[in-house]
């Protein structure tokens, strides 16, 4: 996506899928969502405002990420330790970018990514 990053702000949502062509078959048809595949077990949708994907990495059932812009994720990661939460996956690569995931005091599970 080529326009600003709002920082500090929601900017993208995972939710798990057990089956990623039936899934992308179900949001076409139904909202006439686009979407960008990334191997396998993951795919990428656009409902036209926001942006997501869907993961056969997690369960579902699971719940949905929330997954947070910051153009400085070292910062982000010590300002979650420092406000009490844990990092519970640590920075890694993926196509676009940068994440860690971190649980809140309340043991919900977001994430943080950079470009």
């Amino acid at each position: 996506m080529s326009h600003a990053k709002p920082e500090n702000q929601i900017d993208y949502i995972e939710l798990p899928a057990s089956d990623i062509e039936k899934t992308k078959t179900f949001y076409r048809s139904v909202f006439g969502w686009e979407f960008t595949d990334y191997g396998p077990d993951y795919t990428s949708f656009h409902d036209g405002r926001m942006a997501g994907g869907f993961t056969k990495l997690q369960a579902p059932g699971t719940g949905v990420l929330l997954v947070i812009y910051s153009t400085d994720l070292d910062a982000v990661q010590k300002k979650i330790l420092a406000a009490g939460g844990r990092i519970v996956k640590d920075t890694f690569s993926f196509p676009g970018g940068r994440r860690f995931h971190f649980s809140d005091p309340n043991g919900n599970e977001l994430a943080v990514w950079s470009e």
